[in-house]
């Protein structure tokens, strides 16, 4: 028993970290409400600056944790989006991230 709990815990810890935190999708939903105003929208574009608003539902979930880290610490640049992320804590991150992955496409 001992030796199959010390196997467990070893492989656990050489996952990489996104694979052992996949975020709240019921918390996600809450703290994504505001994100739902432009990319939960089919089709949306914004006016002015006139661009398409990517739809992420269905997005993998590591590709969402990332770009929202990119955004809050200026990795990639969008005004609206830098000052979005640069409020949320790396669990409201996964959070969101898990509940725009469980959606669909």
């Amino acid at each position: 028993m001992h030796r199959i709990l010390a196997s467990l815990l070893l492989t656990s810890s050489m996952l990489p970290l996104s694979a052992m935190a996949a975020g709240d999708v019921a918390e996600g939903k809450i703290k994504a409400y505001t994100c739902t105003g432009c990319h939960g929208i089919p089709g949306y574009n914004n006016v002015y600056p006139t661009y398409k608003v990517p739809k992420i539902g269905g997005q993998n979930y590591e590709y969402l944790v990332s770009a929202l880290n990119a955004y809050k610490n200026g990795e990639r640049k969008h005004s609206t989006m830098n000052a979005q992320a640069m409020s949320l804590e790396q669990v409201d991150i996964e959070d969101i991230s898990a509940y725009f992955a469980s959606l669909g496409k």
